[in-house]
């Protein structure tokens, strides 16, 4: 056995092949029975862990027209003054204004045939963040906590979660998935830097330690063991060299420049920078998305920022090998009504939207689902949200089934109902 093992061990790019090393050593474990099932399990976990999957979150916050964006309608008063203009891929069209991302459609997949019930922001923006309505009984963790638990790295020294702006947050899963939020991307985060010197850090957390310990014995554990959970997480990222992947000034200017001088075109050139570094999800967000009013003048506004950065992103992670392990998702909580009102503005509507997707094992350069020529309803294919979450489950190789236990000690799946979308992986 052992020299069936040996022969097994390949070397890698880096190092030796791992996914073959472990399963090939779980199997001889198994059989000679000194790995339990648990073990196994726990093998195949750390496996994912070291294969370095992530996901970039584009939140386009407050709900973006697919009118505006992924599935225009020159052809239809309701499309109003939005043209289409083609892409790299013949036959498929997006709208003006996003010029740079038609570039780059031979990566993306356009899904057009996005559908729900939720047309309130804050019910939305949680059940796109989490896979669940909200509930009274239960506070539910966020997507992005679930991956980071199942896939991302405990001894990391950068957080697992970073979001370029504020976010839904880990819910019952607690303080080691919480999202590191991001106020100034390309600054240095405020007080990540220790003002004495680490080892007089060191001492001083050891001593604040000691000092707890009375507290915990007198009935405050639980609340002890938070505190240090959230000070052992600042602690590593003040005490780590890796903090200076919040720093661009390494980055050469040209490509800075490609991302665009607007907060999320920093945000999301961090989020490159940061999933380079091992970290396992990261949101950035555009605001301003809620346009009831204007929504031509406002929506060119924001995709003049988004654009840029969005394409330059996906290019930037395919030159650098990153692409492949690295699922990009643009999406907002839900779309806008086809009819223009008086407003000259689009109002809020779930029963059709558009998600695009890049990345992660993902066929780019194809269309999932249509809209009815008057926008109003899906046409063929609809998706539902469980469905985009079991997707990007696949694409980070997570299972969607995986449970969680709620403090009520209900078991609770990662993706409670849906079905991959099997054309996006075709």
């Amino acid at each position: 056995m052992f020299h069936t093992v040996h022969e097994d061990v390949r070397v890698a790019r880096r190092s030796v092949s791992r996914r073959r090393f472990l399963h090939t050593v779980s199997a001889g474990a198994a059989l000679a029975g000194t790995l339990s099932f648990r073990d196994l399990m726990s093998l195949q976990a750390e496996e994912l862990r070291r294969q370095g999957r992530s996901m970039i979150l584009l939140w386009m916050a407050g709900g973006p027209s697919q009118l505006e964006t992924f599935d225009p309608k020159p052809n239809h008063e309701n499309g109003g003054e939005t043209t289409a203009i083609p892409t790299s891929v013949p036959g498929i069209q997006i709208a003006s204004g996003w010029e740079q991302t038609a570039k780059v459609m031979d990566d993306i997949a356009l899904i057009r045939s996005m559908t729900n019930k939720e047309g309130n922001h804050q019910r939305a923006t949680y059940q796109m963040h989490t896979g669940y309505v909200p509930s009274g009984s239960v506070k539910h963790p966020s997507f992005a906590a679930c991956v980071a638990k199942e896939i991302g790295d405990p001894e990391a020294e950068l957080p697992s979660v970073v979001s370029i702006g504020p976010t839904i947050g880990a819910g019952f899963l607690g303080v080691d998935y919480e999202p590191f939020v991001v106020n100034t991307p390309g600054s240095m985060p405020q007080n990540v830097a220790a003002n004495v010197q680490d080892r007089r850090l060191t001492r001083r957390l050891g001593l604040m330690n000691r000092l707890e310990e009375d507290f915990a014995d007198r009935g405050g554990r639980t609340v002890v063991e938070n505190h240090r959970q959230l000070y052992g997480k600042a602690s590593k990222l003040v005490l780590s060299p890796q903090t200076k992947t919040f720093d661009f000034s390494d980055e050469p200017q040209s490509l800075q420049e490609q991302y665009g001088d607007s907060q999320f075109g920093r945000g999301c050139l961090l989020a490159r920078r940061l999933v380079e570094e091992g970290v396992t999800f990261v949101e950035v967000r555009s605001g301003g998305w809620d346009t009831h009013q204007d929504v031509f003048e406002q929506t060119g506004r924001l995709s003049s920022q988004v654009d840029p950065a969005m394409a330059t992103l996906i290019t930037d992670l395919k030159q650098r090998s990153m692409l492949e392990k690295t699922v990009v998702v643009w999406m907002g909580e839900f779309g806008r009504t086809p009819r223009v009102n008086p407003r000259g503005g689009r109002d809020h509507y779930p029963r059709v939207f558009s998600v695009a997707m890049a990345g992660g094992g993902v066929r780019g350069g194809q269309v999932i689902g249509s809209s009815t020529a008057d926008g109003t309803a899906v046409e063929d294919r609809p998706v539902a949200v469980g469905d985009l979450f079991a997707s990007i489950c696949q694409s980070l190789q997570v299972d969607p089934q995986a449970e969680n236990i709620s403090p009520l000690g209900r078991p609770m799946r990662i993706v409670d109902e849906g079905e991959v979308i099997d054309e996006l992986f075709a």
